[in-house]
């Protein structure tokens, strides 16, 4: 939910309904991340998370990056904008780490690789839980054995960027049942489950799968207190499909399709974060003029079912219906004894 859904009223409303709030650090820098989490602190006692991104390994293609360039130069012409500069940095990683260090929240979670034990022991021993997103049994056992202390399973169903440790050609994208599944069978951690959950059964069947909790993240986007755009909650409120693209910031993720998306999935390289930079200014200027067709529009499959209502009612809702269909769950299975 980093780019704007993400915001401290947000992780404030969850927290003190009685989930565990997040907030996102990336595409924040270290200092506006601090601030942020001073502001949840002021807002609730209660434990919350970060998220934090990975860093990309080595720079994309720069060939790969300038053709992209080239095919989006007529679109940015018609918007009257500029792209931006393809430039590869690391998101301030180690300036966040270091401050999640010094100021921890209760839950540190990484999502687009898993850094070395030495940052996870360091983020440990100053009292935080380090959480690592995995989308196949082998990230899961990497993450294992550096010292992770609960893995985030996000099947593919899920909305935004894939947390996957190397975005790439020909991978497996698993659903979050199957993928649940197949890590409980080879690593023995607590599994979060992340993907396509916006009701309390949903919630009910990954805890039933093995899961000890669930994470969602489209079902707040239309929550008062999120930081979605009004083109953005338009398209969520929709029953419009959704597919996964390279296109918005060259990392494989999954989003509402719309014109761009539709046009320009097939051209787009690997290249994050190269053409996230690229192409932000033209969803920047799209945003700001309610151009669905002009901006990423990252949500889960079911997004259609997420409601216009407070996160502490979201909250409410999902405890319930989890409560409910566990117990009609086991009424079911005792009858058939």
């Amino acid at each position: 939910m980093a780019g704007g859904p993400s915001t401290p009223a947000l992780a404030v409303a969850v927290c003190e309904a009685g989930g565990l709030g997040f907030l996102a650090a990336g595409y924040r820098s270290t200092s506006q991340l601090q601030e942020e989490m001073a502001t949840v602190r002021a807002g609730t006692r209660a434990g919350f998370g970060v998220n934090v991104f990975a860093p990309p390994v080595a720079p994309a293609d720069a060939e790969a990056v300038e053709a992209y360039a080239r095919r989006l130069g007529p679109l940015a012409s018609r918007a009257g904008v500029e792209l931006g500069e393809p430039c590869f940095d690391r998101d301030q990683f180690d300036e966040k780490v270091q401050l999640l260090g010094e100021e921890p929240p209760a839950v540190v979670s990484f999502t687009f690789g898993c850094p070395d034990r030495d940052s996870i022991e360091r983020l440990r021993s100053h009292g935080a839980e380090v959480w690592v997103t995995i989308t196949d049994v082998e990230e899961a056992a990497e993450a294992r054995d550096a010292g992770a202390d609960a893995l985030v399973a996000q099947g593919v169903e899920a909305g935004g960027h894939r947390g996957s440790f190397v975005d790439r050609e020909g991978r497996v994208e698993h659903g979050l049942l199957s993928l649940l599944q197949l890590v409980r069978a080879e690593v023995d951690l607590p599994l979060i489950a992340s993907g396509g959950i916006m009701t309390g059964r949903g919630v009910a069947a990954v805890l039933a799968a093995g899961a000890v909790a669930a994470q969602l993240g489209t079902a707040f986007m239309l929550c008062p207190e999120a930081g979605t755009s009004a083109a953005h909650s338009r398209a969520i409120s929709s029953a419009r499909p959704t597919g996964l693209t390279r296109a918005f910031s060259g990392r494989l993720a999954r989003g509402i399709v719309n014109r761009w998306q539709h046009q320009h999935t097939g051209d787009a390289p690997l290249a994050y974060p190269e053409v996230h930079h690229l192409t932000s200014p033209l969803r920047a200027k799209a945003r700001e003029a309610g151009d669905e067709d002009g901006i990423n529009l990252w949500a889960g499959e079911t997004h259609a079912l997420a409601e216009v209502r407070p996160a502490a009612e979201v909250v409410a809702r999902l405890d319930g219906e989890a409560r409910q269909a566990l117990s009609s769950a086991t009424g079911a299975w005792s009858a058939t004894e």
